[in-house]
């Protein structure tokens, strides 16, 4: 494929000039529609090493307001980065909505380079790729434009670069000995990145291939290429989307969709002697359990979903009594604040993953997505349909880098949530707990019913499973919590010691 690019194009001076006028004076318009219209822009430069990528950003960011746009030179990642999934960081990076970043190298480095130097195990490639493609679809389905480009060398133009870059004294030292590998490699390096464009070119994040012998004809066909990708992008923007769909009218699952909270059996109690007997006990196992996960250098995340009123916070406080708590972290999400409402959903949660050794609990989760902002119309029926989608991909990046990943629905009736509304009401302690909108969801319980079924549903997986919890009787449901947890830690610790005996 890339053997077949003719690396003999060229543009003479004038033509260049005039052309690169013209674009760079599009571009600085565009950035502003850009921000005025709320579209996030990110620019994917990658290709062989010293294909001119970094005159070619300077070039273009001396044209524009530098408020407006990031570069993001990526290297390799740190010790702390390399403890989550190899996207992480890259969540980090993005640009907010009606800002453009420039990757310089992105995390198409991890199916390069790191295949090269044997950092990636081949059997891992395809699920890199199945992420990234992922990664790609979310973040354009959620409104950004992604303008990917690989800037091709021939080897002896590649050797020839690399070669004045070392006799500049000034830029001597961006040269670095993997740079010299490729030119070493070359034709391996190549049949890499033949299979990453081939397998990474989609429909929604498609790659530009550009031939860069000559400096001016890769400048100019970049520059055209990002402003007409910039351009496809806000023209969508004109499309009329539909409407938030209002569920109220499907108050019941359909006769195909199981009822899984109907089949929870509520009347499941402890009484206080057996309470205290098993809490205790799971305490002290859980505490034990802190020990490994640190030595095992083991991440684990809690996820706690509910009713309104189901006890959530009193489960997550027996969790945590007995537990170091340098090495735990609880964070709740409420509704998304101004900042986190200009990222993809999924990014205000990427950046409070526990990393390795650690536990997270997370009070809330990324499936508001799929209930409340689906029941309130916070999002349309396309954002929240396609993710079920997006959660098991999220997910999936996170038990495939080794988490213990733990989702808890408690479960409770109608009945018992009236009685501990009035409770909170009288009880002067614990009346900042009921708000007007516990009030407002309660009356579309039969709404959220169907929304949290359907959730269950779509996004219980095998490596991620949902644990439905009977909550009507809290002491029941804390021993329940704490019991479960203990059992997912004990199951991973023994799954990685069988990997141990087998290597």
């Amino acid at each position: 494929m890339l053997n077949t690019l003719d690396l003999k194009r060229s543009l003479d001076k004038d033509t260049y000039k005039d052309q690169l006028e013209e674009l760079m004076q599009q571009l600085r318009t565009l950035q502003t529609a850009c921000w005025q219209h709320q579209l996030p822009v990110t620019v994917v430069l990658e290709g062989w090493a010293a294909a001119g990528k970094g005159a070619l950003v300077k070039k273009m960011t001396n044209y524009m307001d530098p408020r407006g746009f990031s570069v993001l030179p990526i290297f390799e990642p740190s010790s702390r980065e390399k403890h989550y999934p190899f996207l992480w960081r890259f969540w980090h990076k993005l640009p907010a909505k009606g800002s453009i970043a420039f990757f310089y190298h992105s995390w198409y480095t991890h199916v390069l380079e790191d295949r090269l130097f044997a950092r990636l195990d081949p059997l891992e490639v395809p699920s890199v790729v199945r992420e990234i493609n992922g990664f790609e679809r979310q973040l354009v389905d959620d409104g950004m434009a992604i303008a990917k480009f690989w800037i091709h060398l021939s080897q002896k133009e590649l050797k020839k670069r690399l070669k004045e870059a070392e006799a500049d004294e000034l830029e001597a030292w961006r040269v670095r000995p993997e740079d010299w590998q490729q030119a070493k490699n070359y034709d391996e390096y190549q049949s890499l990145a033949e299979e990453m464009l081939i397998y990474t070119s989609t429909g929604a994040a498609p790659w530009t291939l550009v031939e860069g012998n000559d400096y001016r004809w890769s400048e100019i066909k970049v520059l055209s290429q990002l402003v007409a990708t910039i351009v496809e992008a806000l023209d969508r923007r004109k499309i009329t989307l539909p409407a938030a769909v209002d569920i109220k009218p499907q108050s019941q699952l359909l006769p195909t969709e199981p009822d899984f909270l109907a089949k929870v059996d509520l009347s499941q109690t402890l009484d206080q002697k057996e309470y205290k007997k098993r809490l205790r006990a799971a305490q002290i196992k859980l505490r034990q359990l802190q020990l490994k996960i640190h030595q095992e250098k083991l991440p684990v995340l809690l996820l706690f979903e509910g009713w309104d009123a189901a006890g959530k916070g009193g489960a997550i406080k027996r969790l945590t009594d007995v537990l170091d708590p340098r090495s735990y972290k609880v964070d709740a999400f409420g509704a998304p604040t101004a900042e986190e409402k200009r990222y993809h959903y999924l990014w205000r949660f990427s950046r409070h993953l526990p990393g390795m050794g650690t536990i997270g609990i997370f009070d809330r989760s990324w499936y508001g997505r799929v209930l409340v902002e689906r029941v309130e119309g916070f999002a349309t029926e396309a954002e929240w349909k396609r993710a079920y989608r997006e959660i098991n991909e999220f997910e999936a990046q996170l038990t495939r880098k080794g988490y213990v990943l733990v989702k808890f629905w408690l479960h409770i009736d109608q009945a018992e949530q009236l009685q501990r509304f009035e409770q909170r009401r009288e009880n002067p302690f614990k009346q900042y707990k009921l708000t007007d909108e516990d009030w407002r969801n309660r009356e579309k319980w039969d709404e959220y019913d169907v929304a949290i079924n359907q959730a269950i549903a779509r996004t219980s997986t095998p490596a991620a499973p949902w644990s439905i919890v009977p909550a009507n009787d809290k002491l029941f449901a804390r021993v329940f919590v704490i019991e479960k947890v203990i059992e997912a830690i004990e199951d991973k610790l023994k799954s990685l010691k069988d990997q141990e005996n087998h290597t």
